[in-house]
């Protein structure tokens, strides 16, 4: 058995020609393959045995990974769901070794299915620590009242690290079609629009008290169409300000325009101008928010150490992005790391509070993550930047889209409704901006004509 350049490995035995019994001698038969690959070849990888001077015939195929590697994929090929409000659990893999630590990135793809109504966009990180063969994530649908027979999405693995992609690193998701759609749009049933909800603004499903309590908010109006018009703005506008909203969705916001201050916007709101607009990008916004929001559900036990575990995390993984690297770069000294940031956010620390986070991030008491942190999480920040996040969710939750898509062509909706909600101090009632979103055509037809 010898080895040729590449990691290429050649078996080589002699047989006589002819056959029969025991031999040696001339003749010969060479095997080769490439040491890694999943196939290579008739026989790559597989075990070989030399069995009475004779190669057998059939290769065993059911060896794992060459030793030392690491292979991650999807358990299955296939997934198949009903179409309805419910959720599916993904799972990846590892096989081989998984003696050392491994990551890779997982996202979501419109097929037939699209995300703005079949599914929730999906996207995030996985890593598997020294012994971890599996992990899962979850993946979020909808209902709509649109007959569209079965429809696919597909699941993508990508930049793995410590590991190898798989055969199974993309898989199909099949969602089959109601046999019967609802008589109406499925959202004008209260339950349902407070499950979507659950979905739009938590990227979870609903805890059975939860879903409950904000269903019989609107329900309790009886037939008081004016009632139940008002407990649905409520409702909907309640999610947005929730604790467990404000922890996720809305930290990430803030996270974005610490880190990276603000994008510009056109805007034709009386005449044509510039503005300054949140950073940060649908795609961007949605696998940070559901990284954060992982295993948190509010007033469950041990909420309050599974948002902050989770903020800590991700504001760890934020750092080492190579965005921020580029904007921040490691020579950078701390009173330069702190100004930049404090900027960034709109300068909400005072001077005693700057030279703080200076002192202690050149002391090493604070990390460059638990800096950014503090910024993002400084009272003055948050309570600057509310009207701008508040109307930047009205795009991203009800629209699933950013302000300057199509169905606009810049931000002068965004500028509209942000000027308005300024008018009114952020009473999002007075402002009328809540209701003008759920009674959208945009907003309806995400789920039926």
């Amino acid at each position: 058995m010898s080895q040729s350049s590449g990691g290429n490995y050649k078996i080589t035995s002699s047989v006589v020609a002819g056959g029969g019994g025991a031999s040696s001698g001339s003749g010969s038969k060479v095997i080769e393959g490439t040491a890694g690959q999943p196939v290579a070849g008739p026989a790559g990888n597989h075990p070989i045995s030399h069995v009475a001077g004779f190669w057998p015939t059939t290769l065993a195929s059911s060896a794992g990974p060459p030793s030392g590697q690491t292979i991650l994929q999807f358990s299955a090929a296939n997934y198949f769901v009903q179409e309805d409000l419910t959720a599916l659990a993904i799972t990846v893999t590892r096989s081989g070794d998984s003696s050392g630590f491994a990551t890779a990135d997982y996202s979501t793809s419109d097929g037939v299915a699209n995300q703005k109504s079949d599914y929730e966009f999906a996207a995030g990180h996985l890593k598997f620590a020294p012994g971890e063969t599996a992990k899962t994530f979850v993946l979020l649908f909808n209902e709509d009242r649109y007959s569209e027979g079965n429809e696919l999405l597909t699941l993508t693995l990508a930049n793995a690290n410590g590991a190898v992609l798989g055969p199974q690193s993309t898989a199909t998701v099949t969602v089959s079609d109601d046999a019967q759609e609802p008589a109406t749009n499925p959202i004008d049933d209260s339950q349902t629009l407070v499950h979507m909800h659950y979905h739009d603004f938590l990227n979870r499903e609903p805890d059975a008290a939860g879903l409950q309590f904000w269903t019989n908010s609107i329900t309790g109006c009886g037939g008081d169409q004016a009632c139940i018009d008002d407990r649905r703005i409520n409702t909907s506008a309640a999610f947005l300000l929730s604790i467990e909203f404000q922890g996720t969705g809305y930290f990430v916001e803030r996270v974005f325009k610490t880190a990276y201050g603000d994008a510009l916007g056109n805007s034709t709101l009386n005449g044509a101008h510039q503005l300054a607009v949140p950073v940060v990008r649908l795609h961007e916004f949605m696998p940070d928010a559901q990284q954060i929001g992982q295993g948190v559900v509010v007033l469950q036990p041990g909420w309050q150490m599974a948002l902050n575990n989770n903020a800590n995390t991700y504001v760890a993984d934020f750092v080492e992005r190579a965005r921020f690297a580029t904007a921040f770069p490691a020579a950078l000294g701390a009173a330069q790391f702190v100004d930049k940031l404090n900027a960034n956010a709109g300068s909400p620390l005072s001077s005693a509070e700057r030279d703080q986070l200076v002192n202690d991030l050149a002391g090493n008491i604070k990390t460059r993550a638990q800096v950014l942190r503090a910024i993002a999480d400084h009272p003055n920040l948050t309570k600057a930047e509310f009207n701008r996040a508040f109307v930047l969710m009205q795009y991203f939750a009800y629209l699933r889209r950013n302000p300057n898509d199509l169905q606009d062509s810049d931000y002068t909706g965004y500028d509209f409704w942000l000027t308005k909600l300024n008018q009114f101090n952020g009473n999002y009632l007075d402002a009328e901006m809540v209701k003008a979103f759920i009674t959208s055509i945009e907003y309806r037809q995400r789920f039926g004509p």
